[in-house]
């Protein structure tokens, strides 16, 4: 048993990126929870910028790491569970986009992908987080923790629950 419990990656030695499901068909491949991508420390130096989609393959924990430079805190659930929730959560699913030529200029509503939508999803959390700690008592590690938690229950408190809701709003207006 402790031969087993010893090959197991665990990040930061505590949490383990065993029995994380991505429950979105379309994110499994875009969100790297797998064993395969399991990491002690979310500071691989890869080179993920080099080819195009490379960065599905880097760690999900590295992305939001390198998108925020801060760590969050333990609330008794399990930390990767809680951020691919997150992430499912808060991508929206569809967007407007500007079409026209010649000064006329109108809306589409268009498909996002499934990579811009882990993309997006990791900004507005972060941008959530920074907002929130912005002229704040509240340090941007809490901040973060609670953008994650509201964003994994699909809280409308969470800053990138209602900017999806409004991005999908206006994709609906403009079909």
């Amino acid at each position: 048993m402790a031969a087993a419990d010893a090959a197991e990656i665990k990040l930061f030695g505590k949490w383990s990126f065993e029995d994380v499901e991505v429950t979105d068909i379309s994110l499994e491949d875009y969100i790297a929870v797998k064993p395969k991508f399991a990491v002690y420390v979310p500071h691989t130096a890869g080179r993920y910028q080099k080819r195009r989609f490379r960065k599905a393959a880097c760690p999900i924990v590295e992305r939001l790491t390198n998108s925020i430079m801060m760590h969050g805190r333990n609330n008794g659930k399990k930390l990767m569970a809680v951020l691919v929730d997150a992430i499912i959560n808060s991508g929206p699913r569809e967007d407007a986009t500007r079409i026209g030529s010649a000064g006329v200029v109108r809306r589409q509503a268009v498909d996002i992908s499934p990579l811009r939508r882990v993309n997006q999803a990791i900004w507005l959390i972060t941008t959530g987080a920074r907002e929130a700690a912005f002229r704040n008592v509240k340090t941007i590690a809490e901040c973060l923790a609670d953008e994650l938690i509201n964003a994994a229950k699909g809280s409308s408190n969470s800053y990138a629950i209602k900017k999806k809701d409004e991005l999908e709003r206006v994709a609906k207006a403009n079909r």
